[in-house]
């Protein structure tokens, strides 16, 4: 722990801290380091521990608080293959109620959507994000399940898993927030990519429900 934080210290770059500060607006140290060397950083690591090290290494890059090693901590943990993953998968989940700023949670996110894609049965913890009181832990539902919008040849179970996400979209589509709306737009436009009847099959049901930005967004490439 103590060499990986001297690491990021090491590439601290006052102007640019603060730079990232003015634009992330979250309330937090920042260090000025790119993302390019925060990967650099991770890969090193990931190569020196076994899983439950890397998941240690990441509990506490997150909980020191700082803007860069909460995303090594998420890049940490962001692999498709990684066994054995409850610990990983489990880090993750108590993260997403922390989340306050897009980019940290969007680095997080892909590091669960990989421990989705391993283990869907976990999809059932999701579905309980959607009612949370916390607009980010609504917003992670469809961030962490957006490789389901991607798949060319989606096996039935894939499918069924676009339906309850869609489900999920129709139960948010009057919730007024911005990144909610967001969201739910940035999901379907990446749905309409490979599924576009699905996609405009829900647009046709509930889209007027959406902010017009919102609709406009999720119909771009229909």
């Amino acid at each position: 722990m103590e060499d990986a934080h001297f690491a990021l210290e090491s590439w601290a770059d006052a102007e640019k801290a603060a730079e990232m500060a003015a634009y992330h607006k979250a309330e937090r140290r920042y260090l000025g380091v790119s993302v390019p060397a925060i990967e650099d950083m991770v890969a090193l690591w990931r190569g020196q521990l076994d899983v439950p090290g890397r998941v240690e290494l990441a509990r506490g890059l997150w909980d020191s608080e700082i803007h860069e090693a909460r995303i090594a901590a998420a890049k940490l943990l962001t692999q498709a293959r990684l066994r054995p993953d409850d610990a990983a998968w489990e880090l993750i989940a108590s993260w997403v109620p922390q989340f306050d700023a897009w980019a940290i949670a969007d680095h997080a996110a892909k590091a669960g959507s990989k421990r989705l894609q391993a283990e869907p049965a976990r999809l059932d913890e999701v579905a309980e994000w959607v009612r949370s009181d916390h607009m980010w832990t609504r917003r992670a539902a469809f961030v962490f399940t957006l490789p389901w919008t991607k798949q060319r040849n989606p096996k039935p179970e894939d499918e069924a898993v676009r339906d309850e996400v869609l489900g999920w979209a129709a139960q948010l589509a009057e919730d007024r927030d911005w990144f909610i709306q967001k969201a739910i737009a940035w999901w379907l436009r990446e749905l309409s990519k490979k599924d576009p009847a699905r996609a405009q099959a829900w647009l046709t049901e509930h889209g007027e429900r959406l902010k017009p930005f919102a609709r406009k967004e999720a119909s771009k490439y229909l």
